[in-house]
């Protein structure tokens, strides 16, 4: 049986656990006679959500190429395939496409199968559904995720594995989005108000996937979308009382592994504490932005943002000091960022890193700051705020400009960090970011990049608002990309595997 097929029927019949996939199965269940239980359909979900933790999707590879694409980092090493993602000129052939897409449908799959099993379980719906309603969580994040990755993909919404799954073409963009929408609001209706873990979902954590959900299909100029994403995302500020939500008064905390399980910010996180990986498998995104040759970081410097990006970050806005490492300890001799290239390294570069994920990566972080103890917030309140204003500016919402203050606000009270190095700091308040007066959409996108640097959201942004032309000029942070072409570099290639072996998927 092909690889094709074997994926399909992975979909259509399997859990696995966080390693190879295709190579170590650690059960298959079936719809048809294993489940019975509500707790049949826990263990089903909990296996969904599980493949997100993956180095194949937020460990490292999904969440490096959106940096990648994004205008935010710049890459330091030369693989072809990270090449190809920074310079947006992205084949079928490349791995940090294929992997994420296979690793995503093996979540699908998951969800899938829990979703075609509760038909089997004799449970009252005030039982059973607020479960049921976690995989439909998970079905809308990992398809919310491949439609903006790839526009145009094939659609599933039970288990595969007949023999017609195996020539399926495409779902228009749209219907999908369709989708994902009625996904969201059956999980927002069942699913309970507050959650133990936030990396459980809640039904904050669908009303805000719903409202990013409206605003990107506003994309630049829809009115009706900008307000159903402006009333979803004020129904969350509005309840945030009752589902415990709020700004962490401490930015800091947001990327510290020890402190952010106490934060009330998150709604939705891709929670590593849980898991310790004793091969080194999950999360590898610290050595991946850390500079090379820090003796205590050990990062491997594949990603750095570059010095305009660092520079477009207010002096004196705590989020710049969270935000990036500008000291480090290479060889035993303290240095700041104007000498990291004294590691002697190809990748090193003299200019200030990511810090987010390298300064507090809690006590499962192994060598090179792998397998670290993060929750990676997928959503927090901070964004919920900037989606409301976003929308709020769009359809003439005074409420926008408050929204966007609350945001820049915090980032006021200063907090406990380190000095860009390694000595613990207290960072007093202080009066930057200034609150604005008026607010204009540029003032918005810019506060997300700002606000939200380093965490996947910018490739997003810049596909949505279409400022690829803008961002990836010579006035960019990077400079001039010129390979980017927006009428064909918005889309990922589906993997050329997969048209191969259906040529359905290739589309028109």
């Amino acid at each position: 049986m092909n690889t094709y097929k074997i994926i399909l029927l992975l979909m259509g019949l399997s859990i696995m656990g966080c390693s190879d996939l295709e190579e170590e199965p650690v059960g298959l269940l079936s719809p048809d006679g294993f489940f019975s239980t509500v707790d049949d359909l826990q263990l089903a979900i909990d296996g969904s959500l599980t493949h997100a933790i993956n180095e194949e999707i937020w460990g490292r590879k999904l969440s490096v190429s959106l940096m990648l694409r994004s205008d935010m980092v710049k890459l330091q090493s030369s693989q072809t395939y990270r090449v190809e993602m920074d310079m947006h000129n992205i084949t079928g052939e490349n791995e940090m496409v294929y992997d994420p897409w296979t690793r995503i449908w093996l979540g699908i799959s998951a969800a899938n199968t829990a979703i075609a099993g509760a038909e089997s379980v004799s449970a009252d719906d005030d039982i059973k559904n607020p479960v049921v309603a976690q995989a439909y969580f998970a079905r809308a994040f990992y398809y919310f995720h491949l439609v903006r990755l790839f526009g145009d993909i094939p659609y599933f919404d039970r288990p595969a594995g007949e023999e017609a799954d195996f020539s399926v073409g495409l779902t228009a963009e749209e219907e999908v989005y369709d989708n994902i929408i009625a996904d969201l609001e059956f999980a927002k209706t069942w699913l309970p108000e507050t959650v133990i873990s936030r990396s459980v979902p809640s039904k904050a954590a669908a009303s805000s996937y719903l409202a990013l959900v409206y605003l990107t299909r506003a994309g630049t100029n829809d009115m009706a979308y900008f307000q159903l994403a402006f009333d979803e995302a004020k129904e969350v500020i509005d309840n945030s009382g009752t589902y415990v939500l709020g700004l962490d008064p401490d930015f800091q905390a947001l990327f510290d592994a020890n402190r952010i399980d106490a934060s009330i910010e998150p709604i939705f996180a891709l929670d590593y504490n849980a898991n310790e990986a004793a091969d080194n498998s999950y999360d590898q995104i610290a050595p991946m932005s850390g500079v090379r040759g820090d003796d205590n970081e050990e990062g491997w410097s594949v990603v750095a943002p570059t010095m305009a990006v660092y520079d477009s970050f207010e002096p004196g806005d705590y989020r710049r000091d969270v935000s990036f490492q500008t000291k480090a300890t290479i060889g035993g001799v303290p240095v700041d960022y104007t000498e990291f290239t004294i590691s002697g390294h190809e990748h090193a570069a003299n200019v200030p890193y990511i810090a987010k994920y390298t300064r507090y990566p809690g006590e499962y972080a192994k060598g090179n700051k792998r397998a670290t103890s993060h929750n990676y917030s997928m959503m927090r309140y901070a964004e919920v705020l900037l989606i409301a204003a976003e929308a709020g500016v769009e359809i003439g919402n005074p409420l926008a400009l408050t929204y966007l203050n609350e945001v820049r606000g915090r980032a006021r009270n200063g907090g406990q960090s380190t000095s860009g190095g390694y000595d613990e700091a207290t960072f007093p308040s202080s009066t930057i970011p200034m609150d604005l007066s008026n607010i204009t959409v540029a003032d918005v996108l810019e506060e997300r990049r700002i606000e939200l640097a380093f965490e996947g959201k910018r490739w997003y942004d810049i596909k949505r608002r279409d400022l690829g032309n803008q961002v990836f000029s010579a006035s960019g942070y990077e400079g001039a990309k010129p390979d980017f072409n927006p009428s064909v570099d918005y889309d990922t290639p589906i993997p050329q595997d997969e048209i191969n072996r259906n040529p359905n998927l290739a589309g028109l």
